[in-house]
């Protein structure tokens, strides 16, 4: 089994939320495809980096596939792909990265059904969390596998009609295969194969 190290833990907060309803025509008629989409999500911390208070370290977006079962305002399940991305910038990133100005630390995508739950509600407000697994490419060219949590508010009702959110706050947890494990991985692998070929020569 492959070992995990050099966990990398980001947060994010604030940012708008749009939820499309596009329709279009399918094989049993009309269809509405629904999706969630968050841009200009603060990076708040990024693995122990704490942005300055009024400050952030760069930006956190994604996007989910199409709404599968349930429904926006009462919860179900979005599918998979999608994006995933987050963007750093400032003089912290130049020296984490080596490269100057905005960099993308982190370009993804969700990896299967992501989980939207309606936390709570009342006249005034609906508390939802989106939820799922992630994987794709730091900026070192590592992939990388994770999941994330995002809290999203929706005011009112005629915001939830005009697909309007706002995303309150979110954490994400990566992880990263530790090199020395993925050598023996490799090697072991190399043996197996070595072991095939000379049973094939016999």
């Amino acid at each position: 089994m492959v070992a995990w190290a050099d966990g990398i833990t980001l947060t994010n907060q604030d940012g708008t939320v749009s939820i499309s309803a596009m329709t279009g025509t399918g094989g049993l008629g009309t269809i509405g495809v629904s999706t969630i989409t968050s841009r200009g999500s603060e990076l708040t911390q990024w693995n122990g980096t704490q942005a300055k208070p009024g400050g952030s370290l760069g930006s956190v977006s994604f996007a989910t596939g199409a709404l599968m079962s349930g429904s926006i305002s009462g919860g179900g399940t979005f599918a998979g792909g999608g994006s995933f991305d987050v963007i750093g910038v400032g003089q912290w990133a130049q020296t984490l990265t080596g490269s100057k100005g905005a960099v993308a630390l982190f370009t993804g995508s969700f990896t299967g059904p992501i989980t939207w739950t309606l936390d709570s509600t009342s006249k005034s407000q609906s508390d939802y969390t989106l939820s799922g697994a992630i994987s794709g490419t730091l900026w070192n060219g590592r992939v990388i596998t994770g999941s994330t949590t995002q809290n999203i508010d929706i005011l009112n009702r005629g915001q939830l009609n005009q697909g309007i959110g706002h995303l309150t706050g979110g954490t994400t947890g990566l992880s990263t295969p530790e090199p020395a494990t993925l050598g023996l991985l490799g090697t072991g692998l190399l043996g197996i194969a070595g072991i095939f070929r000379r049973k094939r020569k016999a």
